[in-house]
């Protein structure tokens, strides 16, 4: 059955397709549930951890996949550091909800990322490498994480993002989001100047990344992932 609203009207053309569970080495155990397409063509993950009361707010990630990152360890970005913070603090929690977007690349897909990589080997940032290969800076849509997220009872949000648009988005397609919570990573040499971009031309709000290098080797933590009460 594909996603209702609460009118009843469709939402999205994703429905659950397969449910079981998954024991994790950092967080715990979780539901693993894929939503997808009636062709199985498009696909997003919701790990879930205990119990979603629509009365309370979620603990929330929405994640872009990032494969160079998340399974390689990549130190380009700091993909794959957020999703074992975010993954942590949910099962610190024994509650929440992180749903795994496979748009890669800010929805530009694996091939052009790594084209866009080559650019950027070559002085270009993240920002003036999609657009040199004709995309805009960032392709992301959040609709269907936030369909799921309904679908599983979520109606109100502590999000663990960095990016006010993330906010922004959730709020036009009906969640609140009552808190915003930072998942930052502590820049290094590979990833200084993306992070860097990511502040200044994406609006991220980071703190631990500026205009000085020697501010920031000064302020290098490990993974900060600090909740706002």
């Amino acid at each position: 059955m594909a996603l209702k609203s609460k009118t009843g009207k469709t939402r999205s053309d994703l429905r659950l397709r397969a449910e079981t569970t998954l024991p994790t080495r950092k967080a715990g155990a979780f539901r693993l549930l894929v939503y997808g397409d009636s062709q199985d063509k498009n696909l997003l993950l919701a790990l879930v951890k205990g119990k979603i009361r629509p009365g309370e707010p979620t603990l929330v990630r929405l994640h872009s996949q990032c494969l160079t990152g998340d399974v390689f360890g990549s130190e380009r970005c700091d993909c794959g550091e957020q999703l074992d913070a975010a993954l942590t603090m949910i099962g610190k929690a024994g509650n929440g909800v992180l749903i795994y977007m496979f748009d890669e690349g800010r929805g530009i897909g694996l091939l052009n990322k790594i084209r866009a990589y080559a650019l950027q080997d070559r002085g270009r940032d993240t920002v003036e490498a999609n657009h040199a290969l004709g995309f805009a800076a960032d392709m992301r849509d959040y609709k269907a994480g936030a369909d799921i997220l309904l679908d599983l009872g979520v109606r109100e949000a502590r999000l663990m993002t960095n990016n006010p648009d993330k906010v922004r988005q959730l709020g036009e397609y009906g969640l609140t989001v009552t808190e915003r919570v930072p998942v930052e990573v502590a820049p290094g040499k590979a990833n200084r100047g993306y992070l860097r971009t990511k502040r200044t031309k994406f609006g991220h709000l980071l703190s631990m990344v500026g205009e000085n290098p020697e501010a920031e080797t000064a302020n290098q933590d490990p993974v900060k992932a600090r909740p706002k009460r």
